[in-house]
């Protein structure tokens, strides 16, 4: 087999990472903040659209449960964190709403992910995290052509 190419590595290093890391990370959310690290997905995306998306909008958006958005707005409705609202411009589709108890249960979900992200990169060299986040962040625009979103919750 040949040598993987250095986007081949990238790639592959990401994946892992990912896979490692999330199942602990969501462990940490579910017991000490209190939902599914889907949950936060879903309103980390609303919070930083201004609180209100299009069901297409927010299934481009979320990182982590792209093919269940709509299932996951049911929980987050029935958990009185979301609201439906149709969308008078289009019929077929509604848009997710945070409500004020979703917007402060998000934040204080936040207050145990964010560190809890911290402690699982503790032992890394704070310089060359920096160098593979500034690494990331260029791979990003590269691949996507916008700016990285810069810093925010998760």
């Amino acid at each position: 087999m040949p040598t993987p190419s250095d986007a081949e590595r990238t790639w592959e290093a990401m994946l892992r990472l990912h896979a490692a890391l999330l199942p602990r990370l969501d462990r940490v959310v579910a017991r000490e903040g209190d939902m599914p690290l889907s949950w936060y997905d879903v309103l980390l995306e609303l919070r930083d659209a201004g609180g209100r998306l299009t069901m297409g909008q927010l299934s481009e958006r979320v990182v982590l449960s792209r093919t269940r958005v709509s299932r996951l707005v049911d929980e987050l409705v029935d958990a009185g964190l979301v609201a439906r609202e149709p969308n008078p411009d289009d019929r077929r589709s509604a848009f997710a709403l945070l409500t004020g108890d979703g917007r402060r249960r998000f934040l204080a979900a936040a207050r145990v992910y964010l560190p809890a992200i911290d402690r699982e990169f503790a032992t890394v060299d704070p310089a060359r995290l920096a160098d593979v986040a500034d690494g990331l962040e260029a791979l990003l625009e590269a691949v996507t052509g916008d700016a990285p979103p810069g810093t925010r919750p998760g």
